[in-house]
């Protein structure tokens, strides 16, 4: 699998920024799941990457995912990829059964509070996030509306992880793109 290629075609369908840098972040969380497994880290990141990359043409929960599986298989993307693009869909998409299913679930939804989180500082760097502010922010429910809580957590649930260590990984994997994320924080 040729990340570059994968790269090509996320920007091929998306155009807004902010979707592209959360397909990065997710792809930073992916690949150090992928480590932290043992797991194929080409593979789990390129899921990471392309997992949103037909939302902005089709938002709509019951077209998204279903349109992208059909855009990848015609570009002979893995079928296990595929799948767990389409799993990360909860109105569609089939259930969760592999890792790589359940990882991708589980840092979809927290890399965008993470991402809001590090937003909300005066610096804007994840380098001050830290999983109890993350926590804390999970409480406020006007704070990242669009973020799906009951998702984060169900997401860690799922891998078996405790939350906050789960958190806690994903900040750290965001950590170490955070200059591409645009999140490596502001000069005083």
């Amino acid at each position: 699998m040729d990340r570059d290629a994968a790269l090509a075609l996320l920007r091929e369908y998306t155009q807004n920024e902010n979707l592209i840098k959360h397909m990065l972040a997710v792809e930073a969380a992916m690949r150090a799941y992928a480590r932290k497994y043992g797991a194929d880290e080409d593979l789990w990141g390129i899921t990471g990457l392309l997992h949103d990359f037909d939302y902005e043409r089709w938002p709509s929960l019951e077209e998204h995912t279903v349109r992208g599986a059909e855009i990848l298989k015609s570009h002979g993307y893995p079928e296990e990829m595929i799948y767990a693009i389409r799993a990360h869909n909860n109105v569609v998409g089939p259930p969760r059964k592999s890792l790589l299913d359940k990882t991708l679930f589980a840092v979809d939804e927290l890399t965008g509070l993470i991402t809001a989180v590090a937003l909300v500082r005066p610096s804007k760097s994840l380098m001050e996030v830290q999983a109890k502010s993350v926590r804390k922010k999970m409480k406020d429910k006007a704070f990242a509306r669009g973020v799906n809580r009951e998702d984060i957590i169900r997401g860690a649930e799922e891998l078996g992880v405790d939350l906050n260590e789960h958190i806690d990984f994903v900040i750290k994997a965001m950590q170490g793109i955070a200059e591409e994320l645009g999140l490596a924080g502001t000069k005083a």
